[in-house]
């Protein structure tokens, strides 16, 4: 007798919707425009069973839609946490997706990403001639990963430019997150890539509201320097200023060192010299930084997580591959086993992230 699989059971919302925040008027001489929104997608499970909400935040030039679906047609993040029982809101960072990027509004952008870098460092690293140690160890991509691959497409369809201008991107999501977390309350913020700045800053800025954060292959190494002029990380984790004790007057201030890598394989990077200054605003909200087996984010990542622990936060460090999570690249939410990365992130979220308001 064929034993049939059974249907996963229905997702049932109590409410769904949209709005913008981080909008300003902005005078040109063709009129006065809107410039600077960031478009926010909300579902609300008809059965909460977690307090504070996900907020999701994608890297790059990518937009919502990374955490909306995978590229080869499974339901992502947002469905799986809503499944949990948390409300989620995903974002479309300002200049990205359905946030209108333009120049008379925000200034000049970069090109479009391209296929040949998509397969250097997302899709398909260990085929390319110039990889990383750990790119063989690449196989969760749901395709080939190469120009003709279908899943390329779709994910390359999703990708836009992005604002040249560093400090800028960052000034305008810090903007539209402080005002969205003044608009639905206290949230967990779930960060990917490039949209790592959004959860430090906003932290920052709304330290009272930030229950905990998820950053996944953040922005980094501390201190780095972007490449195509776009900027570098003159405060550490970021372009613009944070609140640190003993106060700066400016980026110089925040002196620097090399630490070297605890073992073979790893990057030497940037701490502060000590003493270091604190991050006052960030120490009392739990930070987990998410790393893949074999991204390039592996041999870096342990940078940001000291940076963060030298400035007094109560950051850990989560390699994927010591939770028996192998083979995934910088795109984890969109590979063969993004649910089971999203089930290993939503248990350490129940044991670390307070379970009551405040």
């Amino acid at each position: 007798m064929t034993q049939t699989k059974a249907k996963p059971a229905p997702l049932v919302l109590a409410d769904q919707g949209s709005f913008w925040t981080g909008l300003v008027r902005q005078q040109t001489p063709n009129g006065t425009i809107a410039a600077g929104q960031m478009f926010v997608q909300y579902q609300i499970p008809e059965h909460i069973r977690h307090p504070y909400p996900i907020v999701m935040v994608h890297g790059g030039g990518g937009q919502g839609t990374d955490f909306l679906g995978t590229p080869d047609g499974r339901p992502g993040w947002a469905t799986y946490f809503l499944k949990q029982g948390y409300a989620v809101y995903v974002v479309d960072r300002p200049g990205h997706g359905r946030s209108p990027l333009h120049p008379e509004a925000l200034g000049p952008m970069t090109p479009p990403l391209t296929y040949e870098f998509a397969m250097t460092l997302f899709t398909a690293p260990g085929k390319q001639p110039n990889g990383w140690p750990n790119a063989q160890k690449h196989n969760q991509w749901p395709g080939s990963g190469a120009v003709g691959d279908p899943v390329l497409d779709q994910f390359m369809a999703t990708q836009g430019p992005f604002l040249v201008s560093l400090a800028q991107t960052q000034q305008l999501m810090q903007r539209a997150g402080a005002e969205l977390l003044d608009r639905i309350g206290s949230a967990i913020l779930l960060t990917h890539s490039m949209g790592a700045p959004f959860g430090w800053l906003v932290a920052d800025s709304r330290p009272h509201l930030v229950k905990g954060i998820v950053a996944v292959e953040p922005m980094g190494p501390p201190f780095a320097q972007l490449p195509m002029g776009l900027g570098d990380l003159s405060y550490g984790l970021t372009a613009i200023p944070m609140t640190f004790d003993p106060p700066l007057k400016g980026p110089t201030e925040l002196r620097r060192e090399i630490r070297k890598a605890r073992k073979p394989g790893l990057a030497d990077c940037f701490v502060q010299k000590e003493p270091a200054r604190r991050l006052p605003n960030l120490a009392s909200i739990p930070v987990a930084v998410v790393t893949s087996e074999a991204s390039a984010w592996s041999m870096h990542d342990h940078g940001t997580v000291d940076y963060l622990v030298q400035a007094g936060v109560r950051a850990v460090h989560l390699r994927l591959e010591d939770h028996g999570l192998r083979g995934n690249g910088h795109l984890m939410m969109q590979e063969r086993n993004s649910d089971d990365i999203a089930a290993f992130l939503e248990r350490w979220i129940s044991a670390y992230v307070g379970s009551r308001p405040t």
